[in-house]
C-alpha cells in the first residue's frame, strides 16, 4: 500500500472515534441529568410521605418540597446546558485541530517524497555530465554543451535548496534583508535569459522597461523572480508561450509573470502562497514541485511592503502581479 495514503487512512478512523467518543459523553451527560432528575424526584416523593396529613402547615411544606424540587429540576438543566456547551466547544476545537495536524503531517509527507525526487535529479544529471567528461574524449562543442547542462543543474539545485532553507530564517528573523538599490531590469533580463538557455524550446514574449531600480534584498528578489518563472514553465504547456511583463507602474513598480497552463481556481488563489500547499489530488499529480516557491513569493514581497495576487490570463492560464511601492 503506497505511504501516501495512511495519513488519509488514520485521519478516518481518529474521525470515527472522535464521533464515537463525543457521542459516548453525550449520551452520558443525558444519562447523568435522567439519574439526577429521578434521585431528586424520588427525594421529593419521600418527603411527601414524611409528611403528617393534619399537620397545619401540610400545604405549605407540599408546596415548598414542590418548589425544591422545581429548583433541582432548573440546577440540573442549567448544569448540563453548560457542560454540552463546553463539550460542544472543545470537540470543535479538538476536532479542528486535530484535522490540522494530520493536514499539516501529510502536507511535510508529501513535501519529503516531492523534496527528495527534487533534489536527486539534478544532482544524477550533473553526475552523469562529469562522468560523461572524464570518461570520454569530446570536441569541444560537446564538452561545452554538458558543462552548461551542468550549471543549468547546479543552477536548479541552488533555487531549490534557497526554497528550502531561506524560509525558516526569515520567519526566525534569523536572516536580515539588506536592502541595496537593484537595477530591476538586468536582473530580469538575466533570469529570463537563463531560462530561455534552458528552456530553448518554449515562447517568451517580453516587455521590459529600461531604467527600473528599486530598494529591496538582491538575493532574495532573484530567489522571487526566479520562482515566477519557474512556476510558469512548470504549469505552462509546452508549446505555449509565457509572457513576462517589467514596467513602471504608480506607486512603484509592476512585474507580471503569466502563463496559459489550466490556471487556478478562484477559491485557492489565496491558498497556494500557504506553506506546502499544492493545487490538486497529490497520488495523481505530474507536475514537480515542493509546495515551498510560491509561499517563499509571498514571503519575500511582504517583507519588501509590496503584494503579490493572482489573476486569470486570457484565454486561459494565470497571471502572477507582483507591485513594489517607490515608498
Amino acid at each position: 500500500m503506497p505511504l501516501r495514503f495512511l495519513p488519509k487512512q488514520k485521519l478516518a478512523i481518529a474521525t470515527v472515534l472522535y464521533w464515537f467518543l463525543l457521542l459516548y459523553i453525550i449520551a452520558a451527560l443525558f444519562f447523568w441529568y435522567i439519574r439526577l432528575q429521578q434521585q431528586s424526584q424520588q427525594m421529593a416523593n419521600y418527603k411527601l410521605m414524611e409528611l403528617v396529613a393534619d399537620d397545619p402547615k401540610y400545604l405549605q411544606k407540599i408546596e415548598e418540597i414542590n418548589q425544591e424540587a422545581e429548583r433541582k429540576t432548573h440546577q440540573y438543566r442549567g448544569e448540563g446546558a453548560t457542560f454540552l456547551l463546553i463539550i460542544l466547544v472543545g470537540a470543535v476545537f479538538v476536532f479542528r485541530a486535530v484535522r490540522r495536524q494530520f493536514k499539516v503531517a501529510q502536507q511535510q509527507q508529501n513535501f519529503m517524497m516531492a523534496i527528495t525526487h527534487e533534489l536527486k535529479t539534478p544532482i544524477a544529471v550533473a553526475k552523469l555530465n562529469l562522468e560523461t567528461l572524464q570518461k570520454h574524449k569530446l570536441d569541444a562543442a560537446r564538452q561545452e554543451k554538458l558543462i552548461r547542462m551542468t550549471l543549468q543543474e547546479t543552477n536548479r539545485l541552488n533555487t531549490l535548496t534557497n526554497n528550502i532553507l531561506i524560509p525558516p530564517q526569515l520567519e526566525a528573523g534569523g536572516s536580515q534583508l539588506f536592502k541595496e538599490t537593484i537595477d530591476l531590469t538586468a536582473m530580469t533580463t538575466k533570469l529570463v535569459q537563463e531560462f530561455q538557455v534552458r528552456f530553448p524550446d518554449r515562447q517568451w514574449e517580453t516587455t521590459i522597461e529600461q531604467g527600473i531600480h528599486i530598494q529591496g534584498d538582491s538575493l532574495l528578489i532573484q530567489i522571487l523572480i526566479n520562482n515566477l518563472l519557474d512556476n510558469a514553465v512548470k504549469y505552462g504547456p509546452k508549446n505555449s508561450a509565457l509572457f513576462i511583463a517589467l514596467k513602471k507602474q504608480e506607486p512603484g513598480v509592476q512585474l507580471a509573470v503569466s502563463d496559459q497552463g489550466p490556471g487556478i481556481p478562484d477559491g485557492e488563489k489565496t491558498q497556494v502562497f500557504k506553506r506546502f500547499y499544492r493545487i490538486g489530488n497529490e497520488a495523481v499529480r505530474k507536475t514537480q514541485g515542493t509546495g515551498l516557491g510560491l509561499y517563499l513569493c509571498k514571503k519575500i514581497v511582504t517583507d519588501h511592503h509590496g503584494t503579490i495576487q493572482i489573476t486569470d490570463n486570457q484565454p486561459n492560464g494565470a497571471t502572477f502581479t507582483v507591485q513594489f511601492s517607490n515608498k
